[in-house]
C-alpha cells in the first residue's frame, strides 16, 4: 500500500486572488513543486486549456495531473445540463489519467466574494442536502461509467461546509459519490476532523492536507470577514505549520488502507509565506507522518 504526494499550484498562482501571486508563474510552480519532491499537481486555470497542450506541459515538468477543481452547478442545473457543462473536463481528465474530478457546488457560494462574510454562506436543511446528494449521485454515476470518479469537496462559503453538511451529503448519496476529504476546510467549518474521517473513510477517494491557524480563523468568524479575507490574513497554511494533528490523520489513512493522493492545498499571501519554503515544509511534514504511520510514499 502506498500514497502519492501532490500539490495544488494555488500557493504560487491563486486563481481567486491573482494580484497577490502576480510575481509568480505557473511554470515556476511546477518546477519548484517537482524539485521539492511532489509527483502530482492539481489543475490550475493558467495551465493550457487543451488536452494535448496540457499533457505536453505536464510532461515537460515530469509531473502528473492528480485531480483538479470543477465548479459545479447541480443545485440549479438538471442532471443532463450539468453533464453537458462538465463533459469536456471529464474527457480531458480521463485522457490524462487523473484520479478524480474535485467537484464543489458553486452556483451560490460566497467563497469568491471579498465583501461577503463567510458566516453568511448559503445553508440548506438536512432534507435539502439529502435531495442534493441524490441528484449528485446521478451525475457521479454518469462520470464513473465514463471512467472518471467524482470526489466532492466540502468548502468554506458553500452549501457543504460543516460536519453536518458532509454527513447529510454522504447519507443522501450513493457510493458512486466519493469524498475529497479536506482537513483545513472541515476544521474551519467547525467540524471534527477525525470523527468525520473515521465515519466516512470508505467514501474518501482524495485527501487535501491543509492546516489552519486557529487564531486567524476565530478572528474571521468573530468579525464577519470573508473567505478571501481569511486567505489573505493567513487562515490556511501547510501541514505542520498550524494546529491539525496530521499524525492522527495519517494513522487513520493507514488503518483504512488508503492508497490515493495526499494533496497539499494551502493558499496564502506569498509575501508572508514564500511558496517554495512553505511547500517544502509541508512536504517534509507529510514524509514524517507517513513514515511513522507506515504509509509508503510512491516517488
Amino acid at each position: 500500500m502506498s500514497v502519492k504526494i501532490g500539490i495544488s499550484p494555488i500557493a504560487w498562482q491563486n486563481d481567486d486572488l491573482p494580484d497577490i501571486t502576480a510575481d509568480y508563474t505557473m511554470e515556476q510552480a511546477l518546477r519548484e513543486a517537482r524539485e521539492i519532491g511532489y509527483t502530482g499537481v492539481e489543475r490550475g486555470q493558467r495551465m493550457p486549456a487543451d488536452t494535448e497542450g496540457l499533457r505536453a506541459y505536464l510532461t515537460e515538468y515530469n509531473i502528473a495531473l492528480c485531480g483538479g477543481w470543477c465548479s459545479g452547478n447541480s443545485l440549479v442545473n438538471d442532471v443532463a445540463s450539468e453533464q453537458a457543462a462538465v463533459r469536456q473536463q471529464v474527457d480531458q481528465f480521463i485522457a490524462l489519467d487523473a484520479p478524480c474530478i474535485v467537484y464543489a457546488e458553486c452556483s451560490n457560494t460566497v467563497q469568491g466574494m471579498i465583501d461577503v462574510p463567510v458566516n453568511d454562506r448559503p445553508k440548506l436543511s438536512r432534507e435539502e442536502v439529502l435531495a442534493y446528494g441524490a441528484k449528485l449521485t446521478e451525475l457521479a454515476k454518469w462520470m464513473a461509467d465514463l471512467g472518471m470518479p467524482m470526489a466532492y469537496h466540502h468548502h468554506m462559503g458553500s452549501i457543504i461546509e460543516s460536519e453536518d453538511d458532509v454527513n447529510w451529503l454522504m447519507e443522501g448519496s450513493g457510493p458512486e459519490l466519493k469524498l475529497c476529504f479536506d482537513t483545513g476546510h472541515l476544521l474551519f467549518g467547525g467540524g471534527d476532523v477525525m470523527a468525520t474521517l473515521n465515519r466516512w473513510g470508505d467514501r474518501v477517494l482524495h485527501v487535501h492536507f491543509k492546516d489552519i491557524r486557529p487564531d486567524i480563523v476565530a478572528d474571521v468568524r468573530a468579525n464577519n470577514r470573508s473567505f478571501l479575507d481569511a486567505v489573505i490574513a493567513g487562515a490556511f497554511t501547510v501541514p505542520g505549520d498550524g494546529c491539525i494533528d496530521f499524525q492522527a490523520v495519517s494513522d487513520a489513512l493507514k488503518a483504512m488502507e488508503y492508497s490515493g493522493w495526499i494533496v497539499v492545498e494551502a493558499e496564502q499571501d506569498p509575501a508572508k509565506a514564500p511558496p517554495y519554503d512553505y511547500s517544502k515544509m509541508g512536504y517534509e511534514h507529510i514524509q514524517k507522518v507517513c513514515a511513522q504511520s507506515g504509509l509508503t510514499i510512491q516517488t
